[in-house]
């Protein structure tokens, strides 16, 4: 389908038996009937800031569900609060969770974007999976991790059989931060910014989340984050993805979606 793009590559030197189970993607802003120009044409949130209809975005959604084959009615998205936590579905709904995991067939979660990483989360072994939203507070506030960690504790998922992808989001090139915010990223590794000595450091947010994602355990190679589209600057994309650093207030959303086939 236009607008939507795959992470995890059946090529991977990753793929584990079991891997078919998923289904999964990326979307980007082409593919849909939205046309409010920032938020044009695929976008897939509305709210009082963003007045995307809402008949429109469910049409988005009922196209997107119908080209990847899963089912808009057991669909899920993260409610965003920028910070780490994680719903365990089954368990109690939190007001607000930038993190979900799932061993439910037939049920598909979504983690929204649009400079913030949406990331996926896969266990072929158990049968797992999940996704978190991981702007820059999300992710010094480790919402990767604690992704990870509720899949281990929840289903008994191993750190070595855990497969991470990083959605589209905005890179090095665009994002910048207050130096004392940024201050943060360089004492987690200095490469994670450029420019530090600047009022405004441009800040890695790809970069970090690896490095804590390695740090907690997951292998370097099962880790995907540089795959061809997948690694593009949302802000530098203007037609490929939406981003809230270049359109403002009133900017579209593209996801990361995963479900376990039914």
């Amino acid at each position: 389908m236009q607008g939507v793009m795959q992470g995890l590559s059946s090529s991977s030197p990753h793929k584990k038996e079991g891997y078919d189970i998923f289904i999964h993607g990326f979307t980007t802003r082409t593919g849909g009937i939205s046309y409010i120009p920032t938020l044009s044409s695929f976008n897939l949130f509305s709210s009082s800031k963003r007045r995307d209809p809402k008949i429109v975005v469910q049409e988005n959604l009922r196209r997107l569900g119908s080209a990847a084959g899963f089912n808009t009615k057991k669909f899920y998205r993260i409610k965003t609060d920028h910070a780490n936590d994680v719903w365990v579905m089954g368990r109690k709904e939190p007001e607000s969770y930038d993190g979900i995991t799932t061993n439910q067939r037939g049920v598909t979660v979504a983690a929204l974007g649009a400079d913030c990483i949406p990331i996926v989360f896969a266990d072929p072994v158990k049968k797992a999976c999940g996704v978190a939203h991981a702007g820059w507070r999300g992710t010094l506030l480790g919402v990767a991790m604690a992704t990870v960690n509720a899949m281990r504790a929840e289903y008994a998922c191993r750190l070595e059989d855990i497969i991470v992808v990083l959605g589209p989001s905005v890179g090095p090139c665009c994002f910048t931060l207050p130096r004392e915010s940024a201050k943060a990223f360089h004492n987690l590794d200095p490469e994670c910014v450029r420019l530090f000595d600047s009022p405004n450091p441009y800040v890695d947010i790809r970069k970090a989340t690896r490095i804590l994602l390695e740090r907690g355990g997951i292998l370097p190679q099962n880790i995907e984050d540089q795959k061809q589209d997948l690694n593009l600057c949302t802000s530098c994309h203007p037609d490929k993805f939406f981003s809230h650093v270049r359109d403002g207030l009133n900017f579209g959303t593209q996801i990361g979606f995963i479900s376990i086939r039914e």
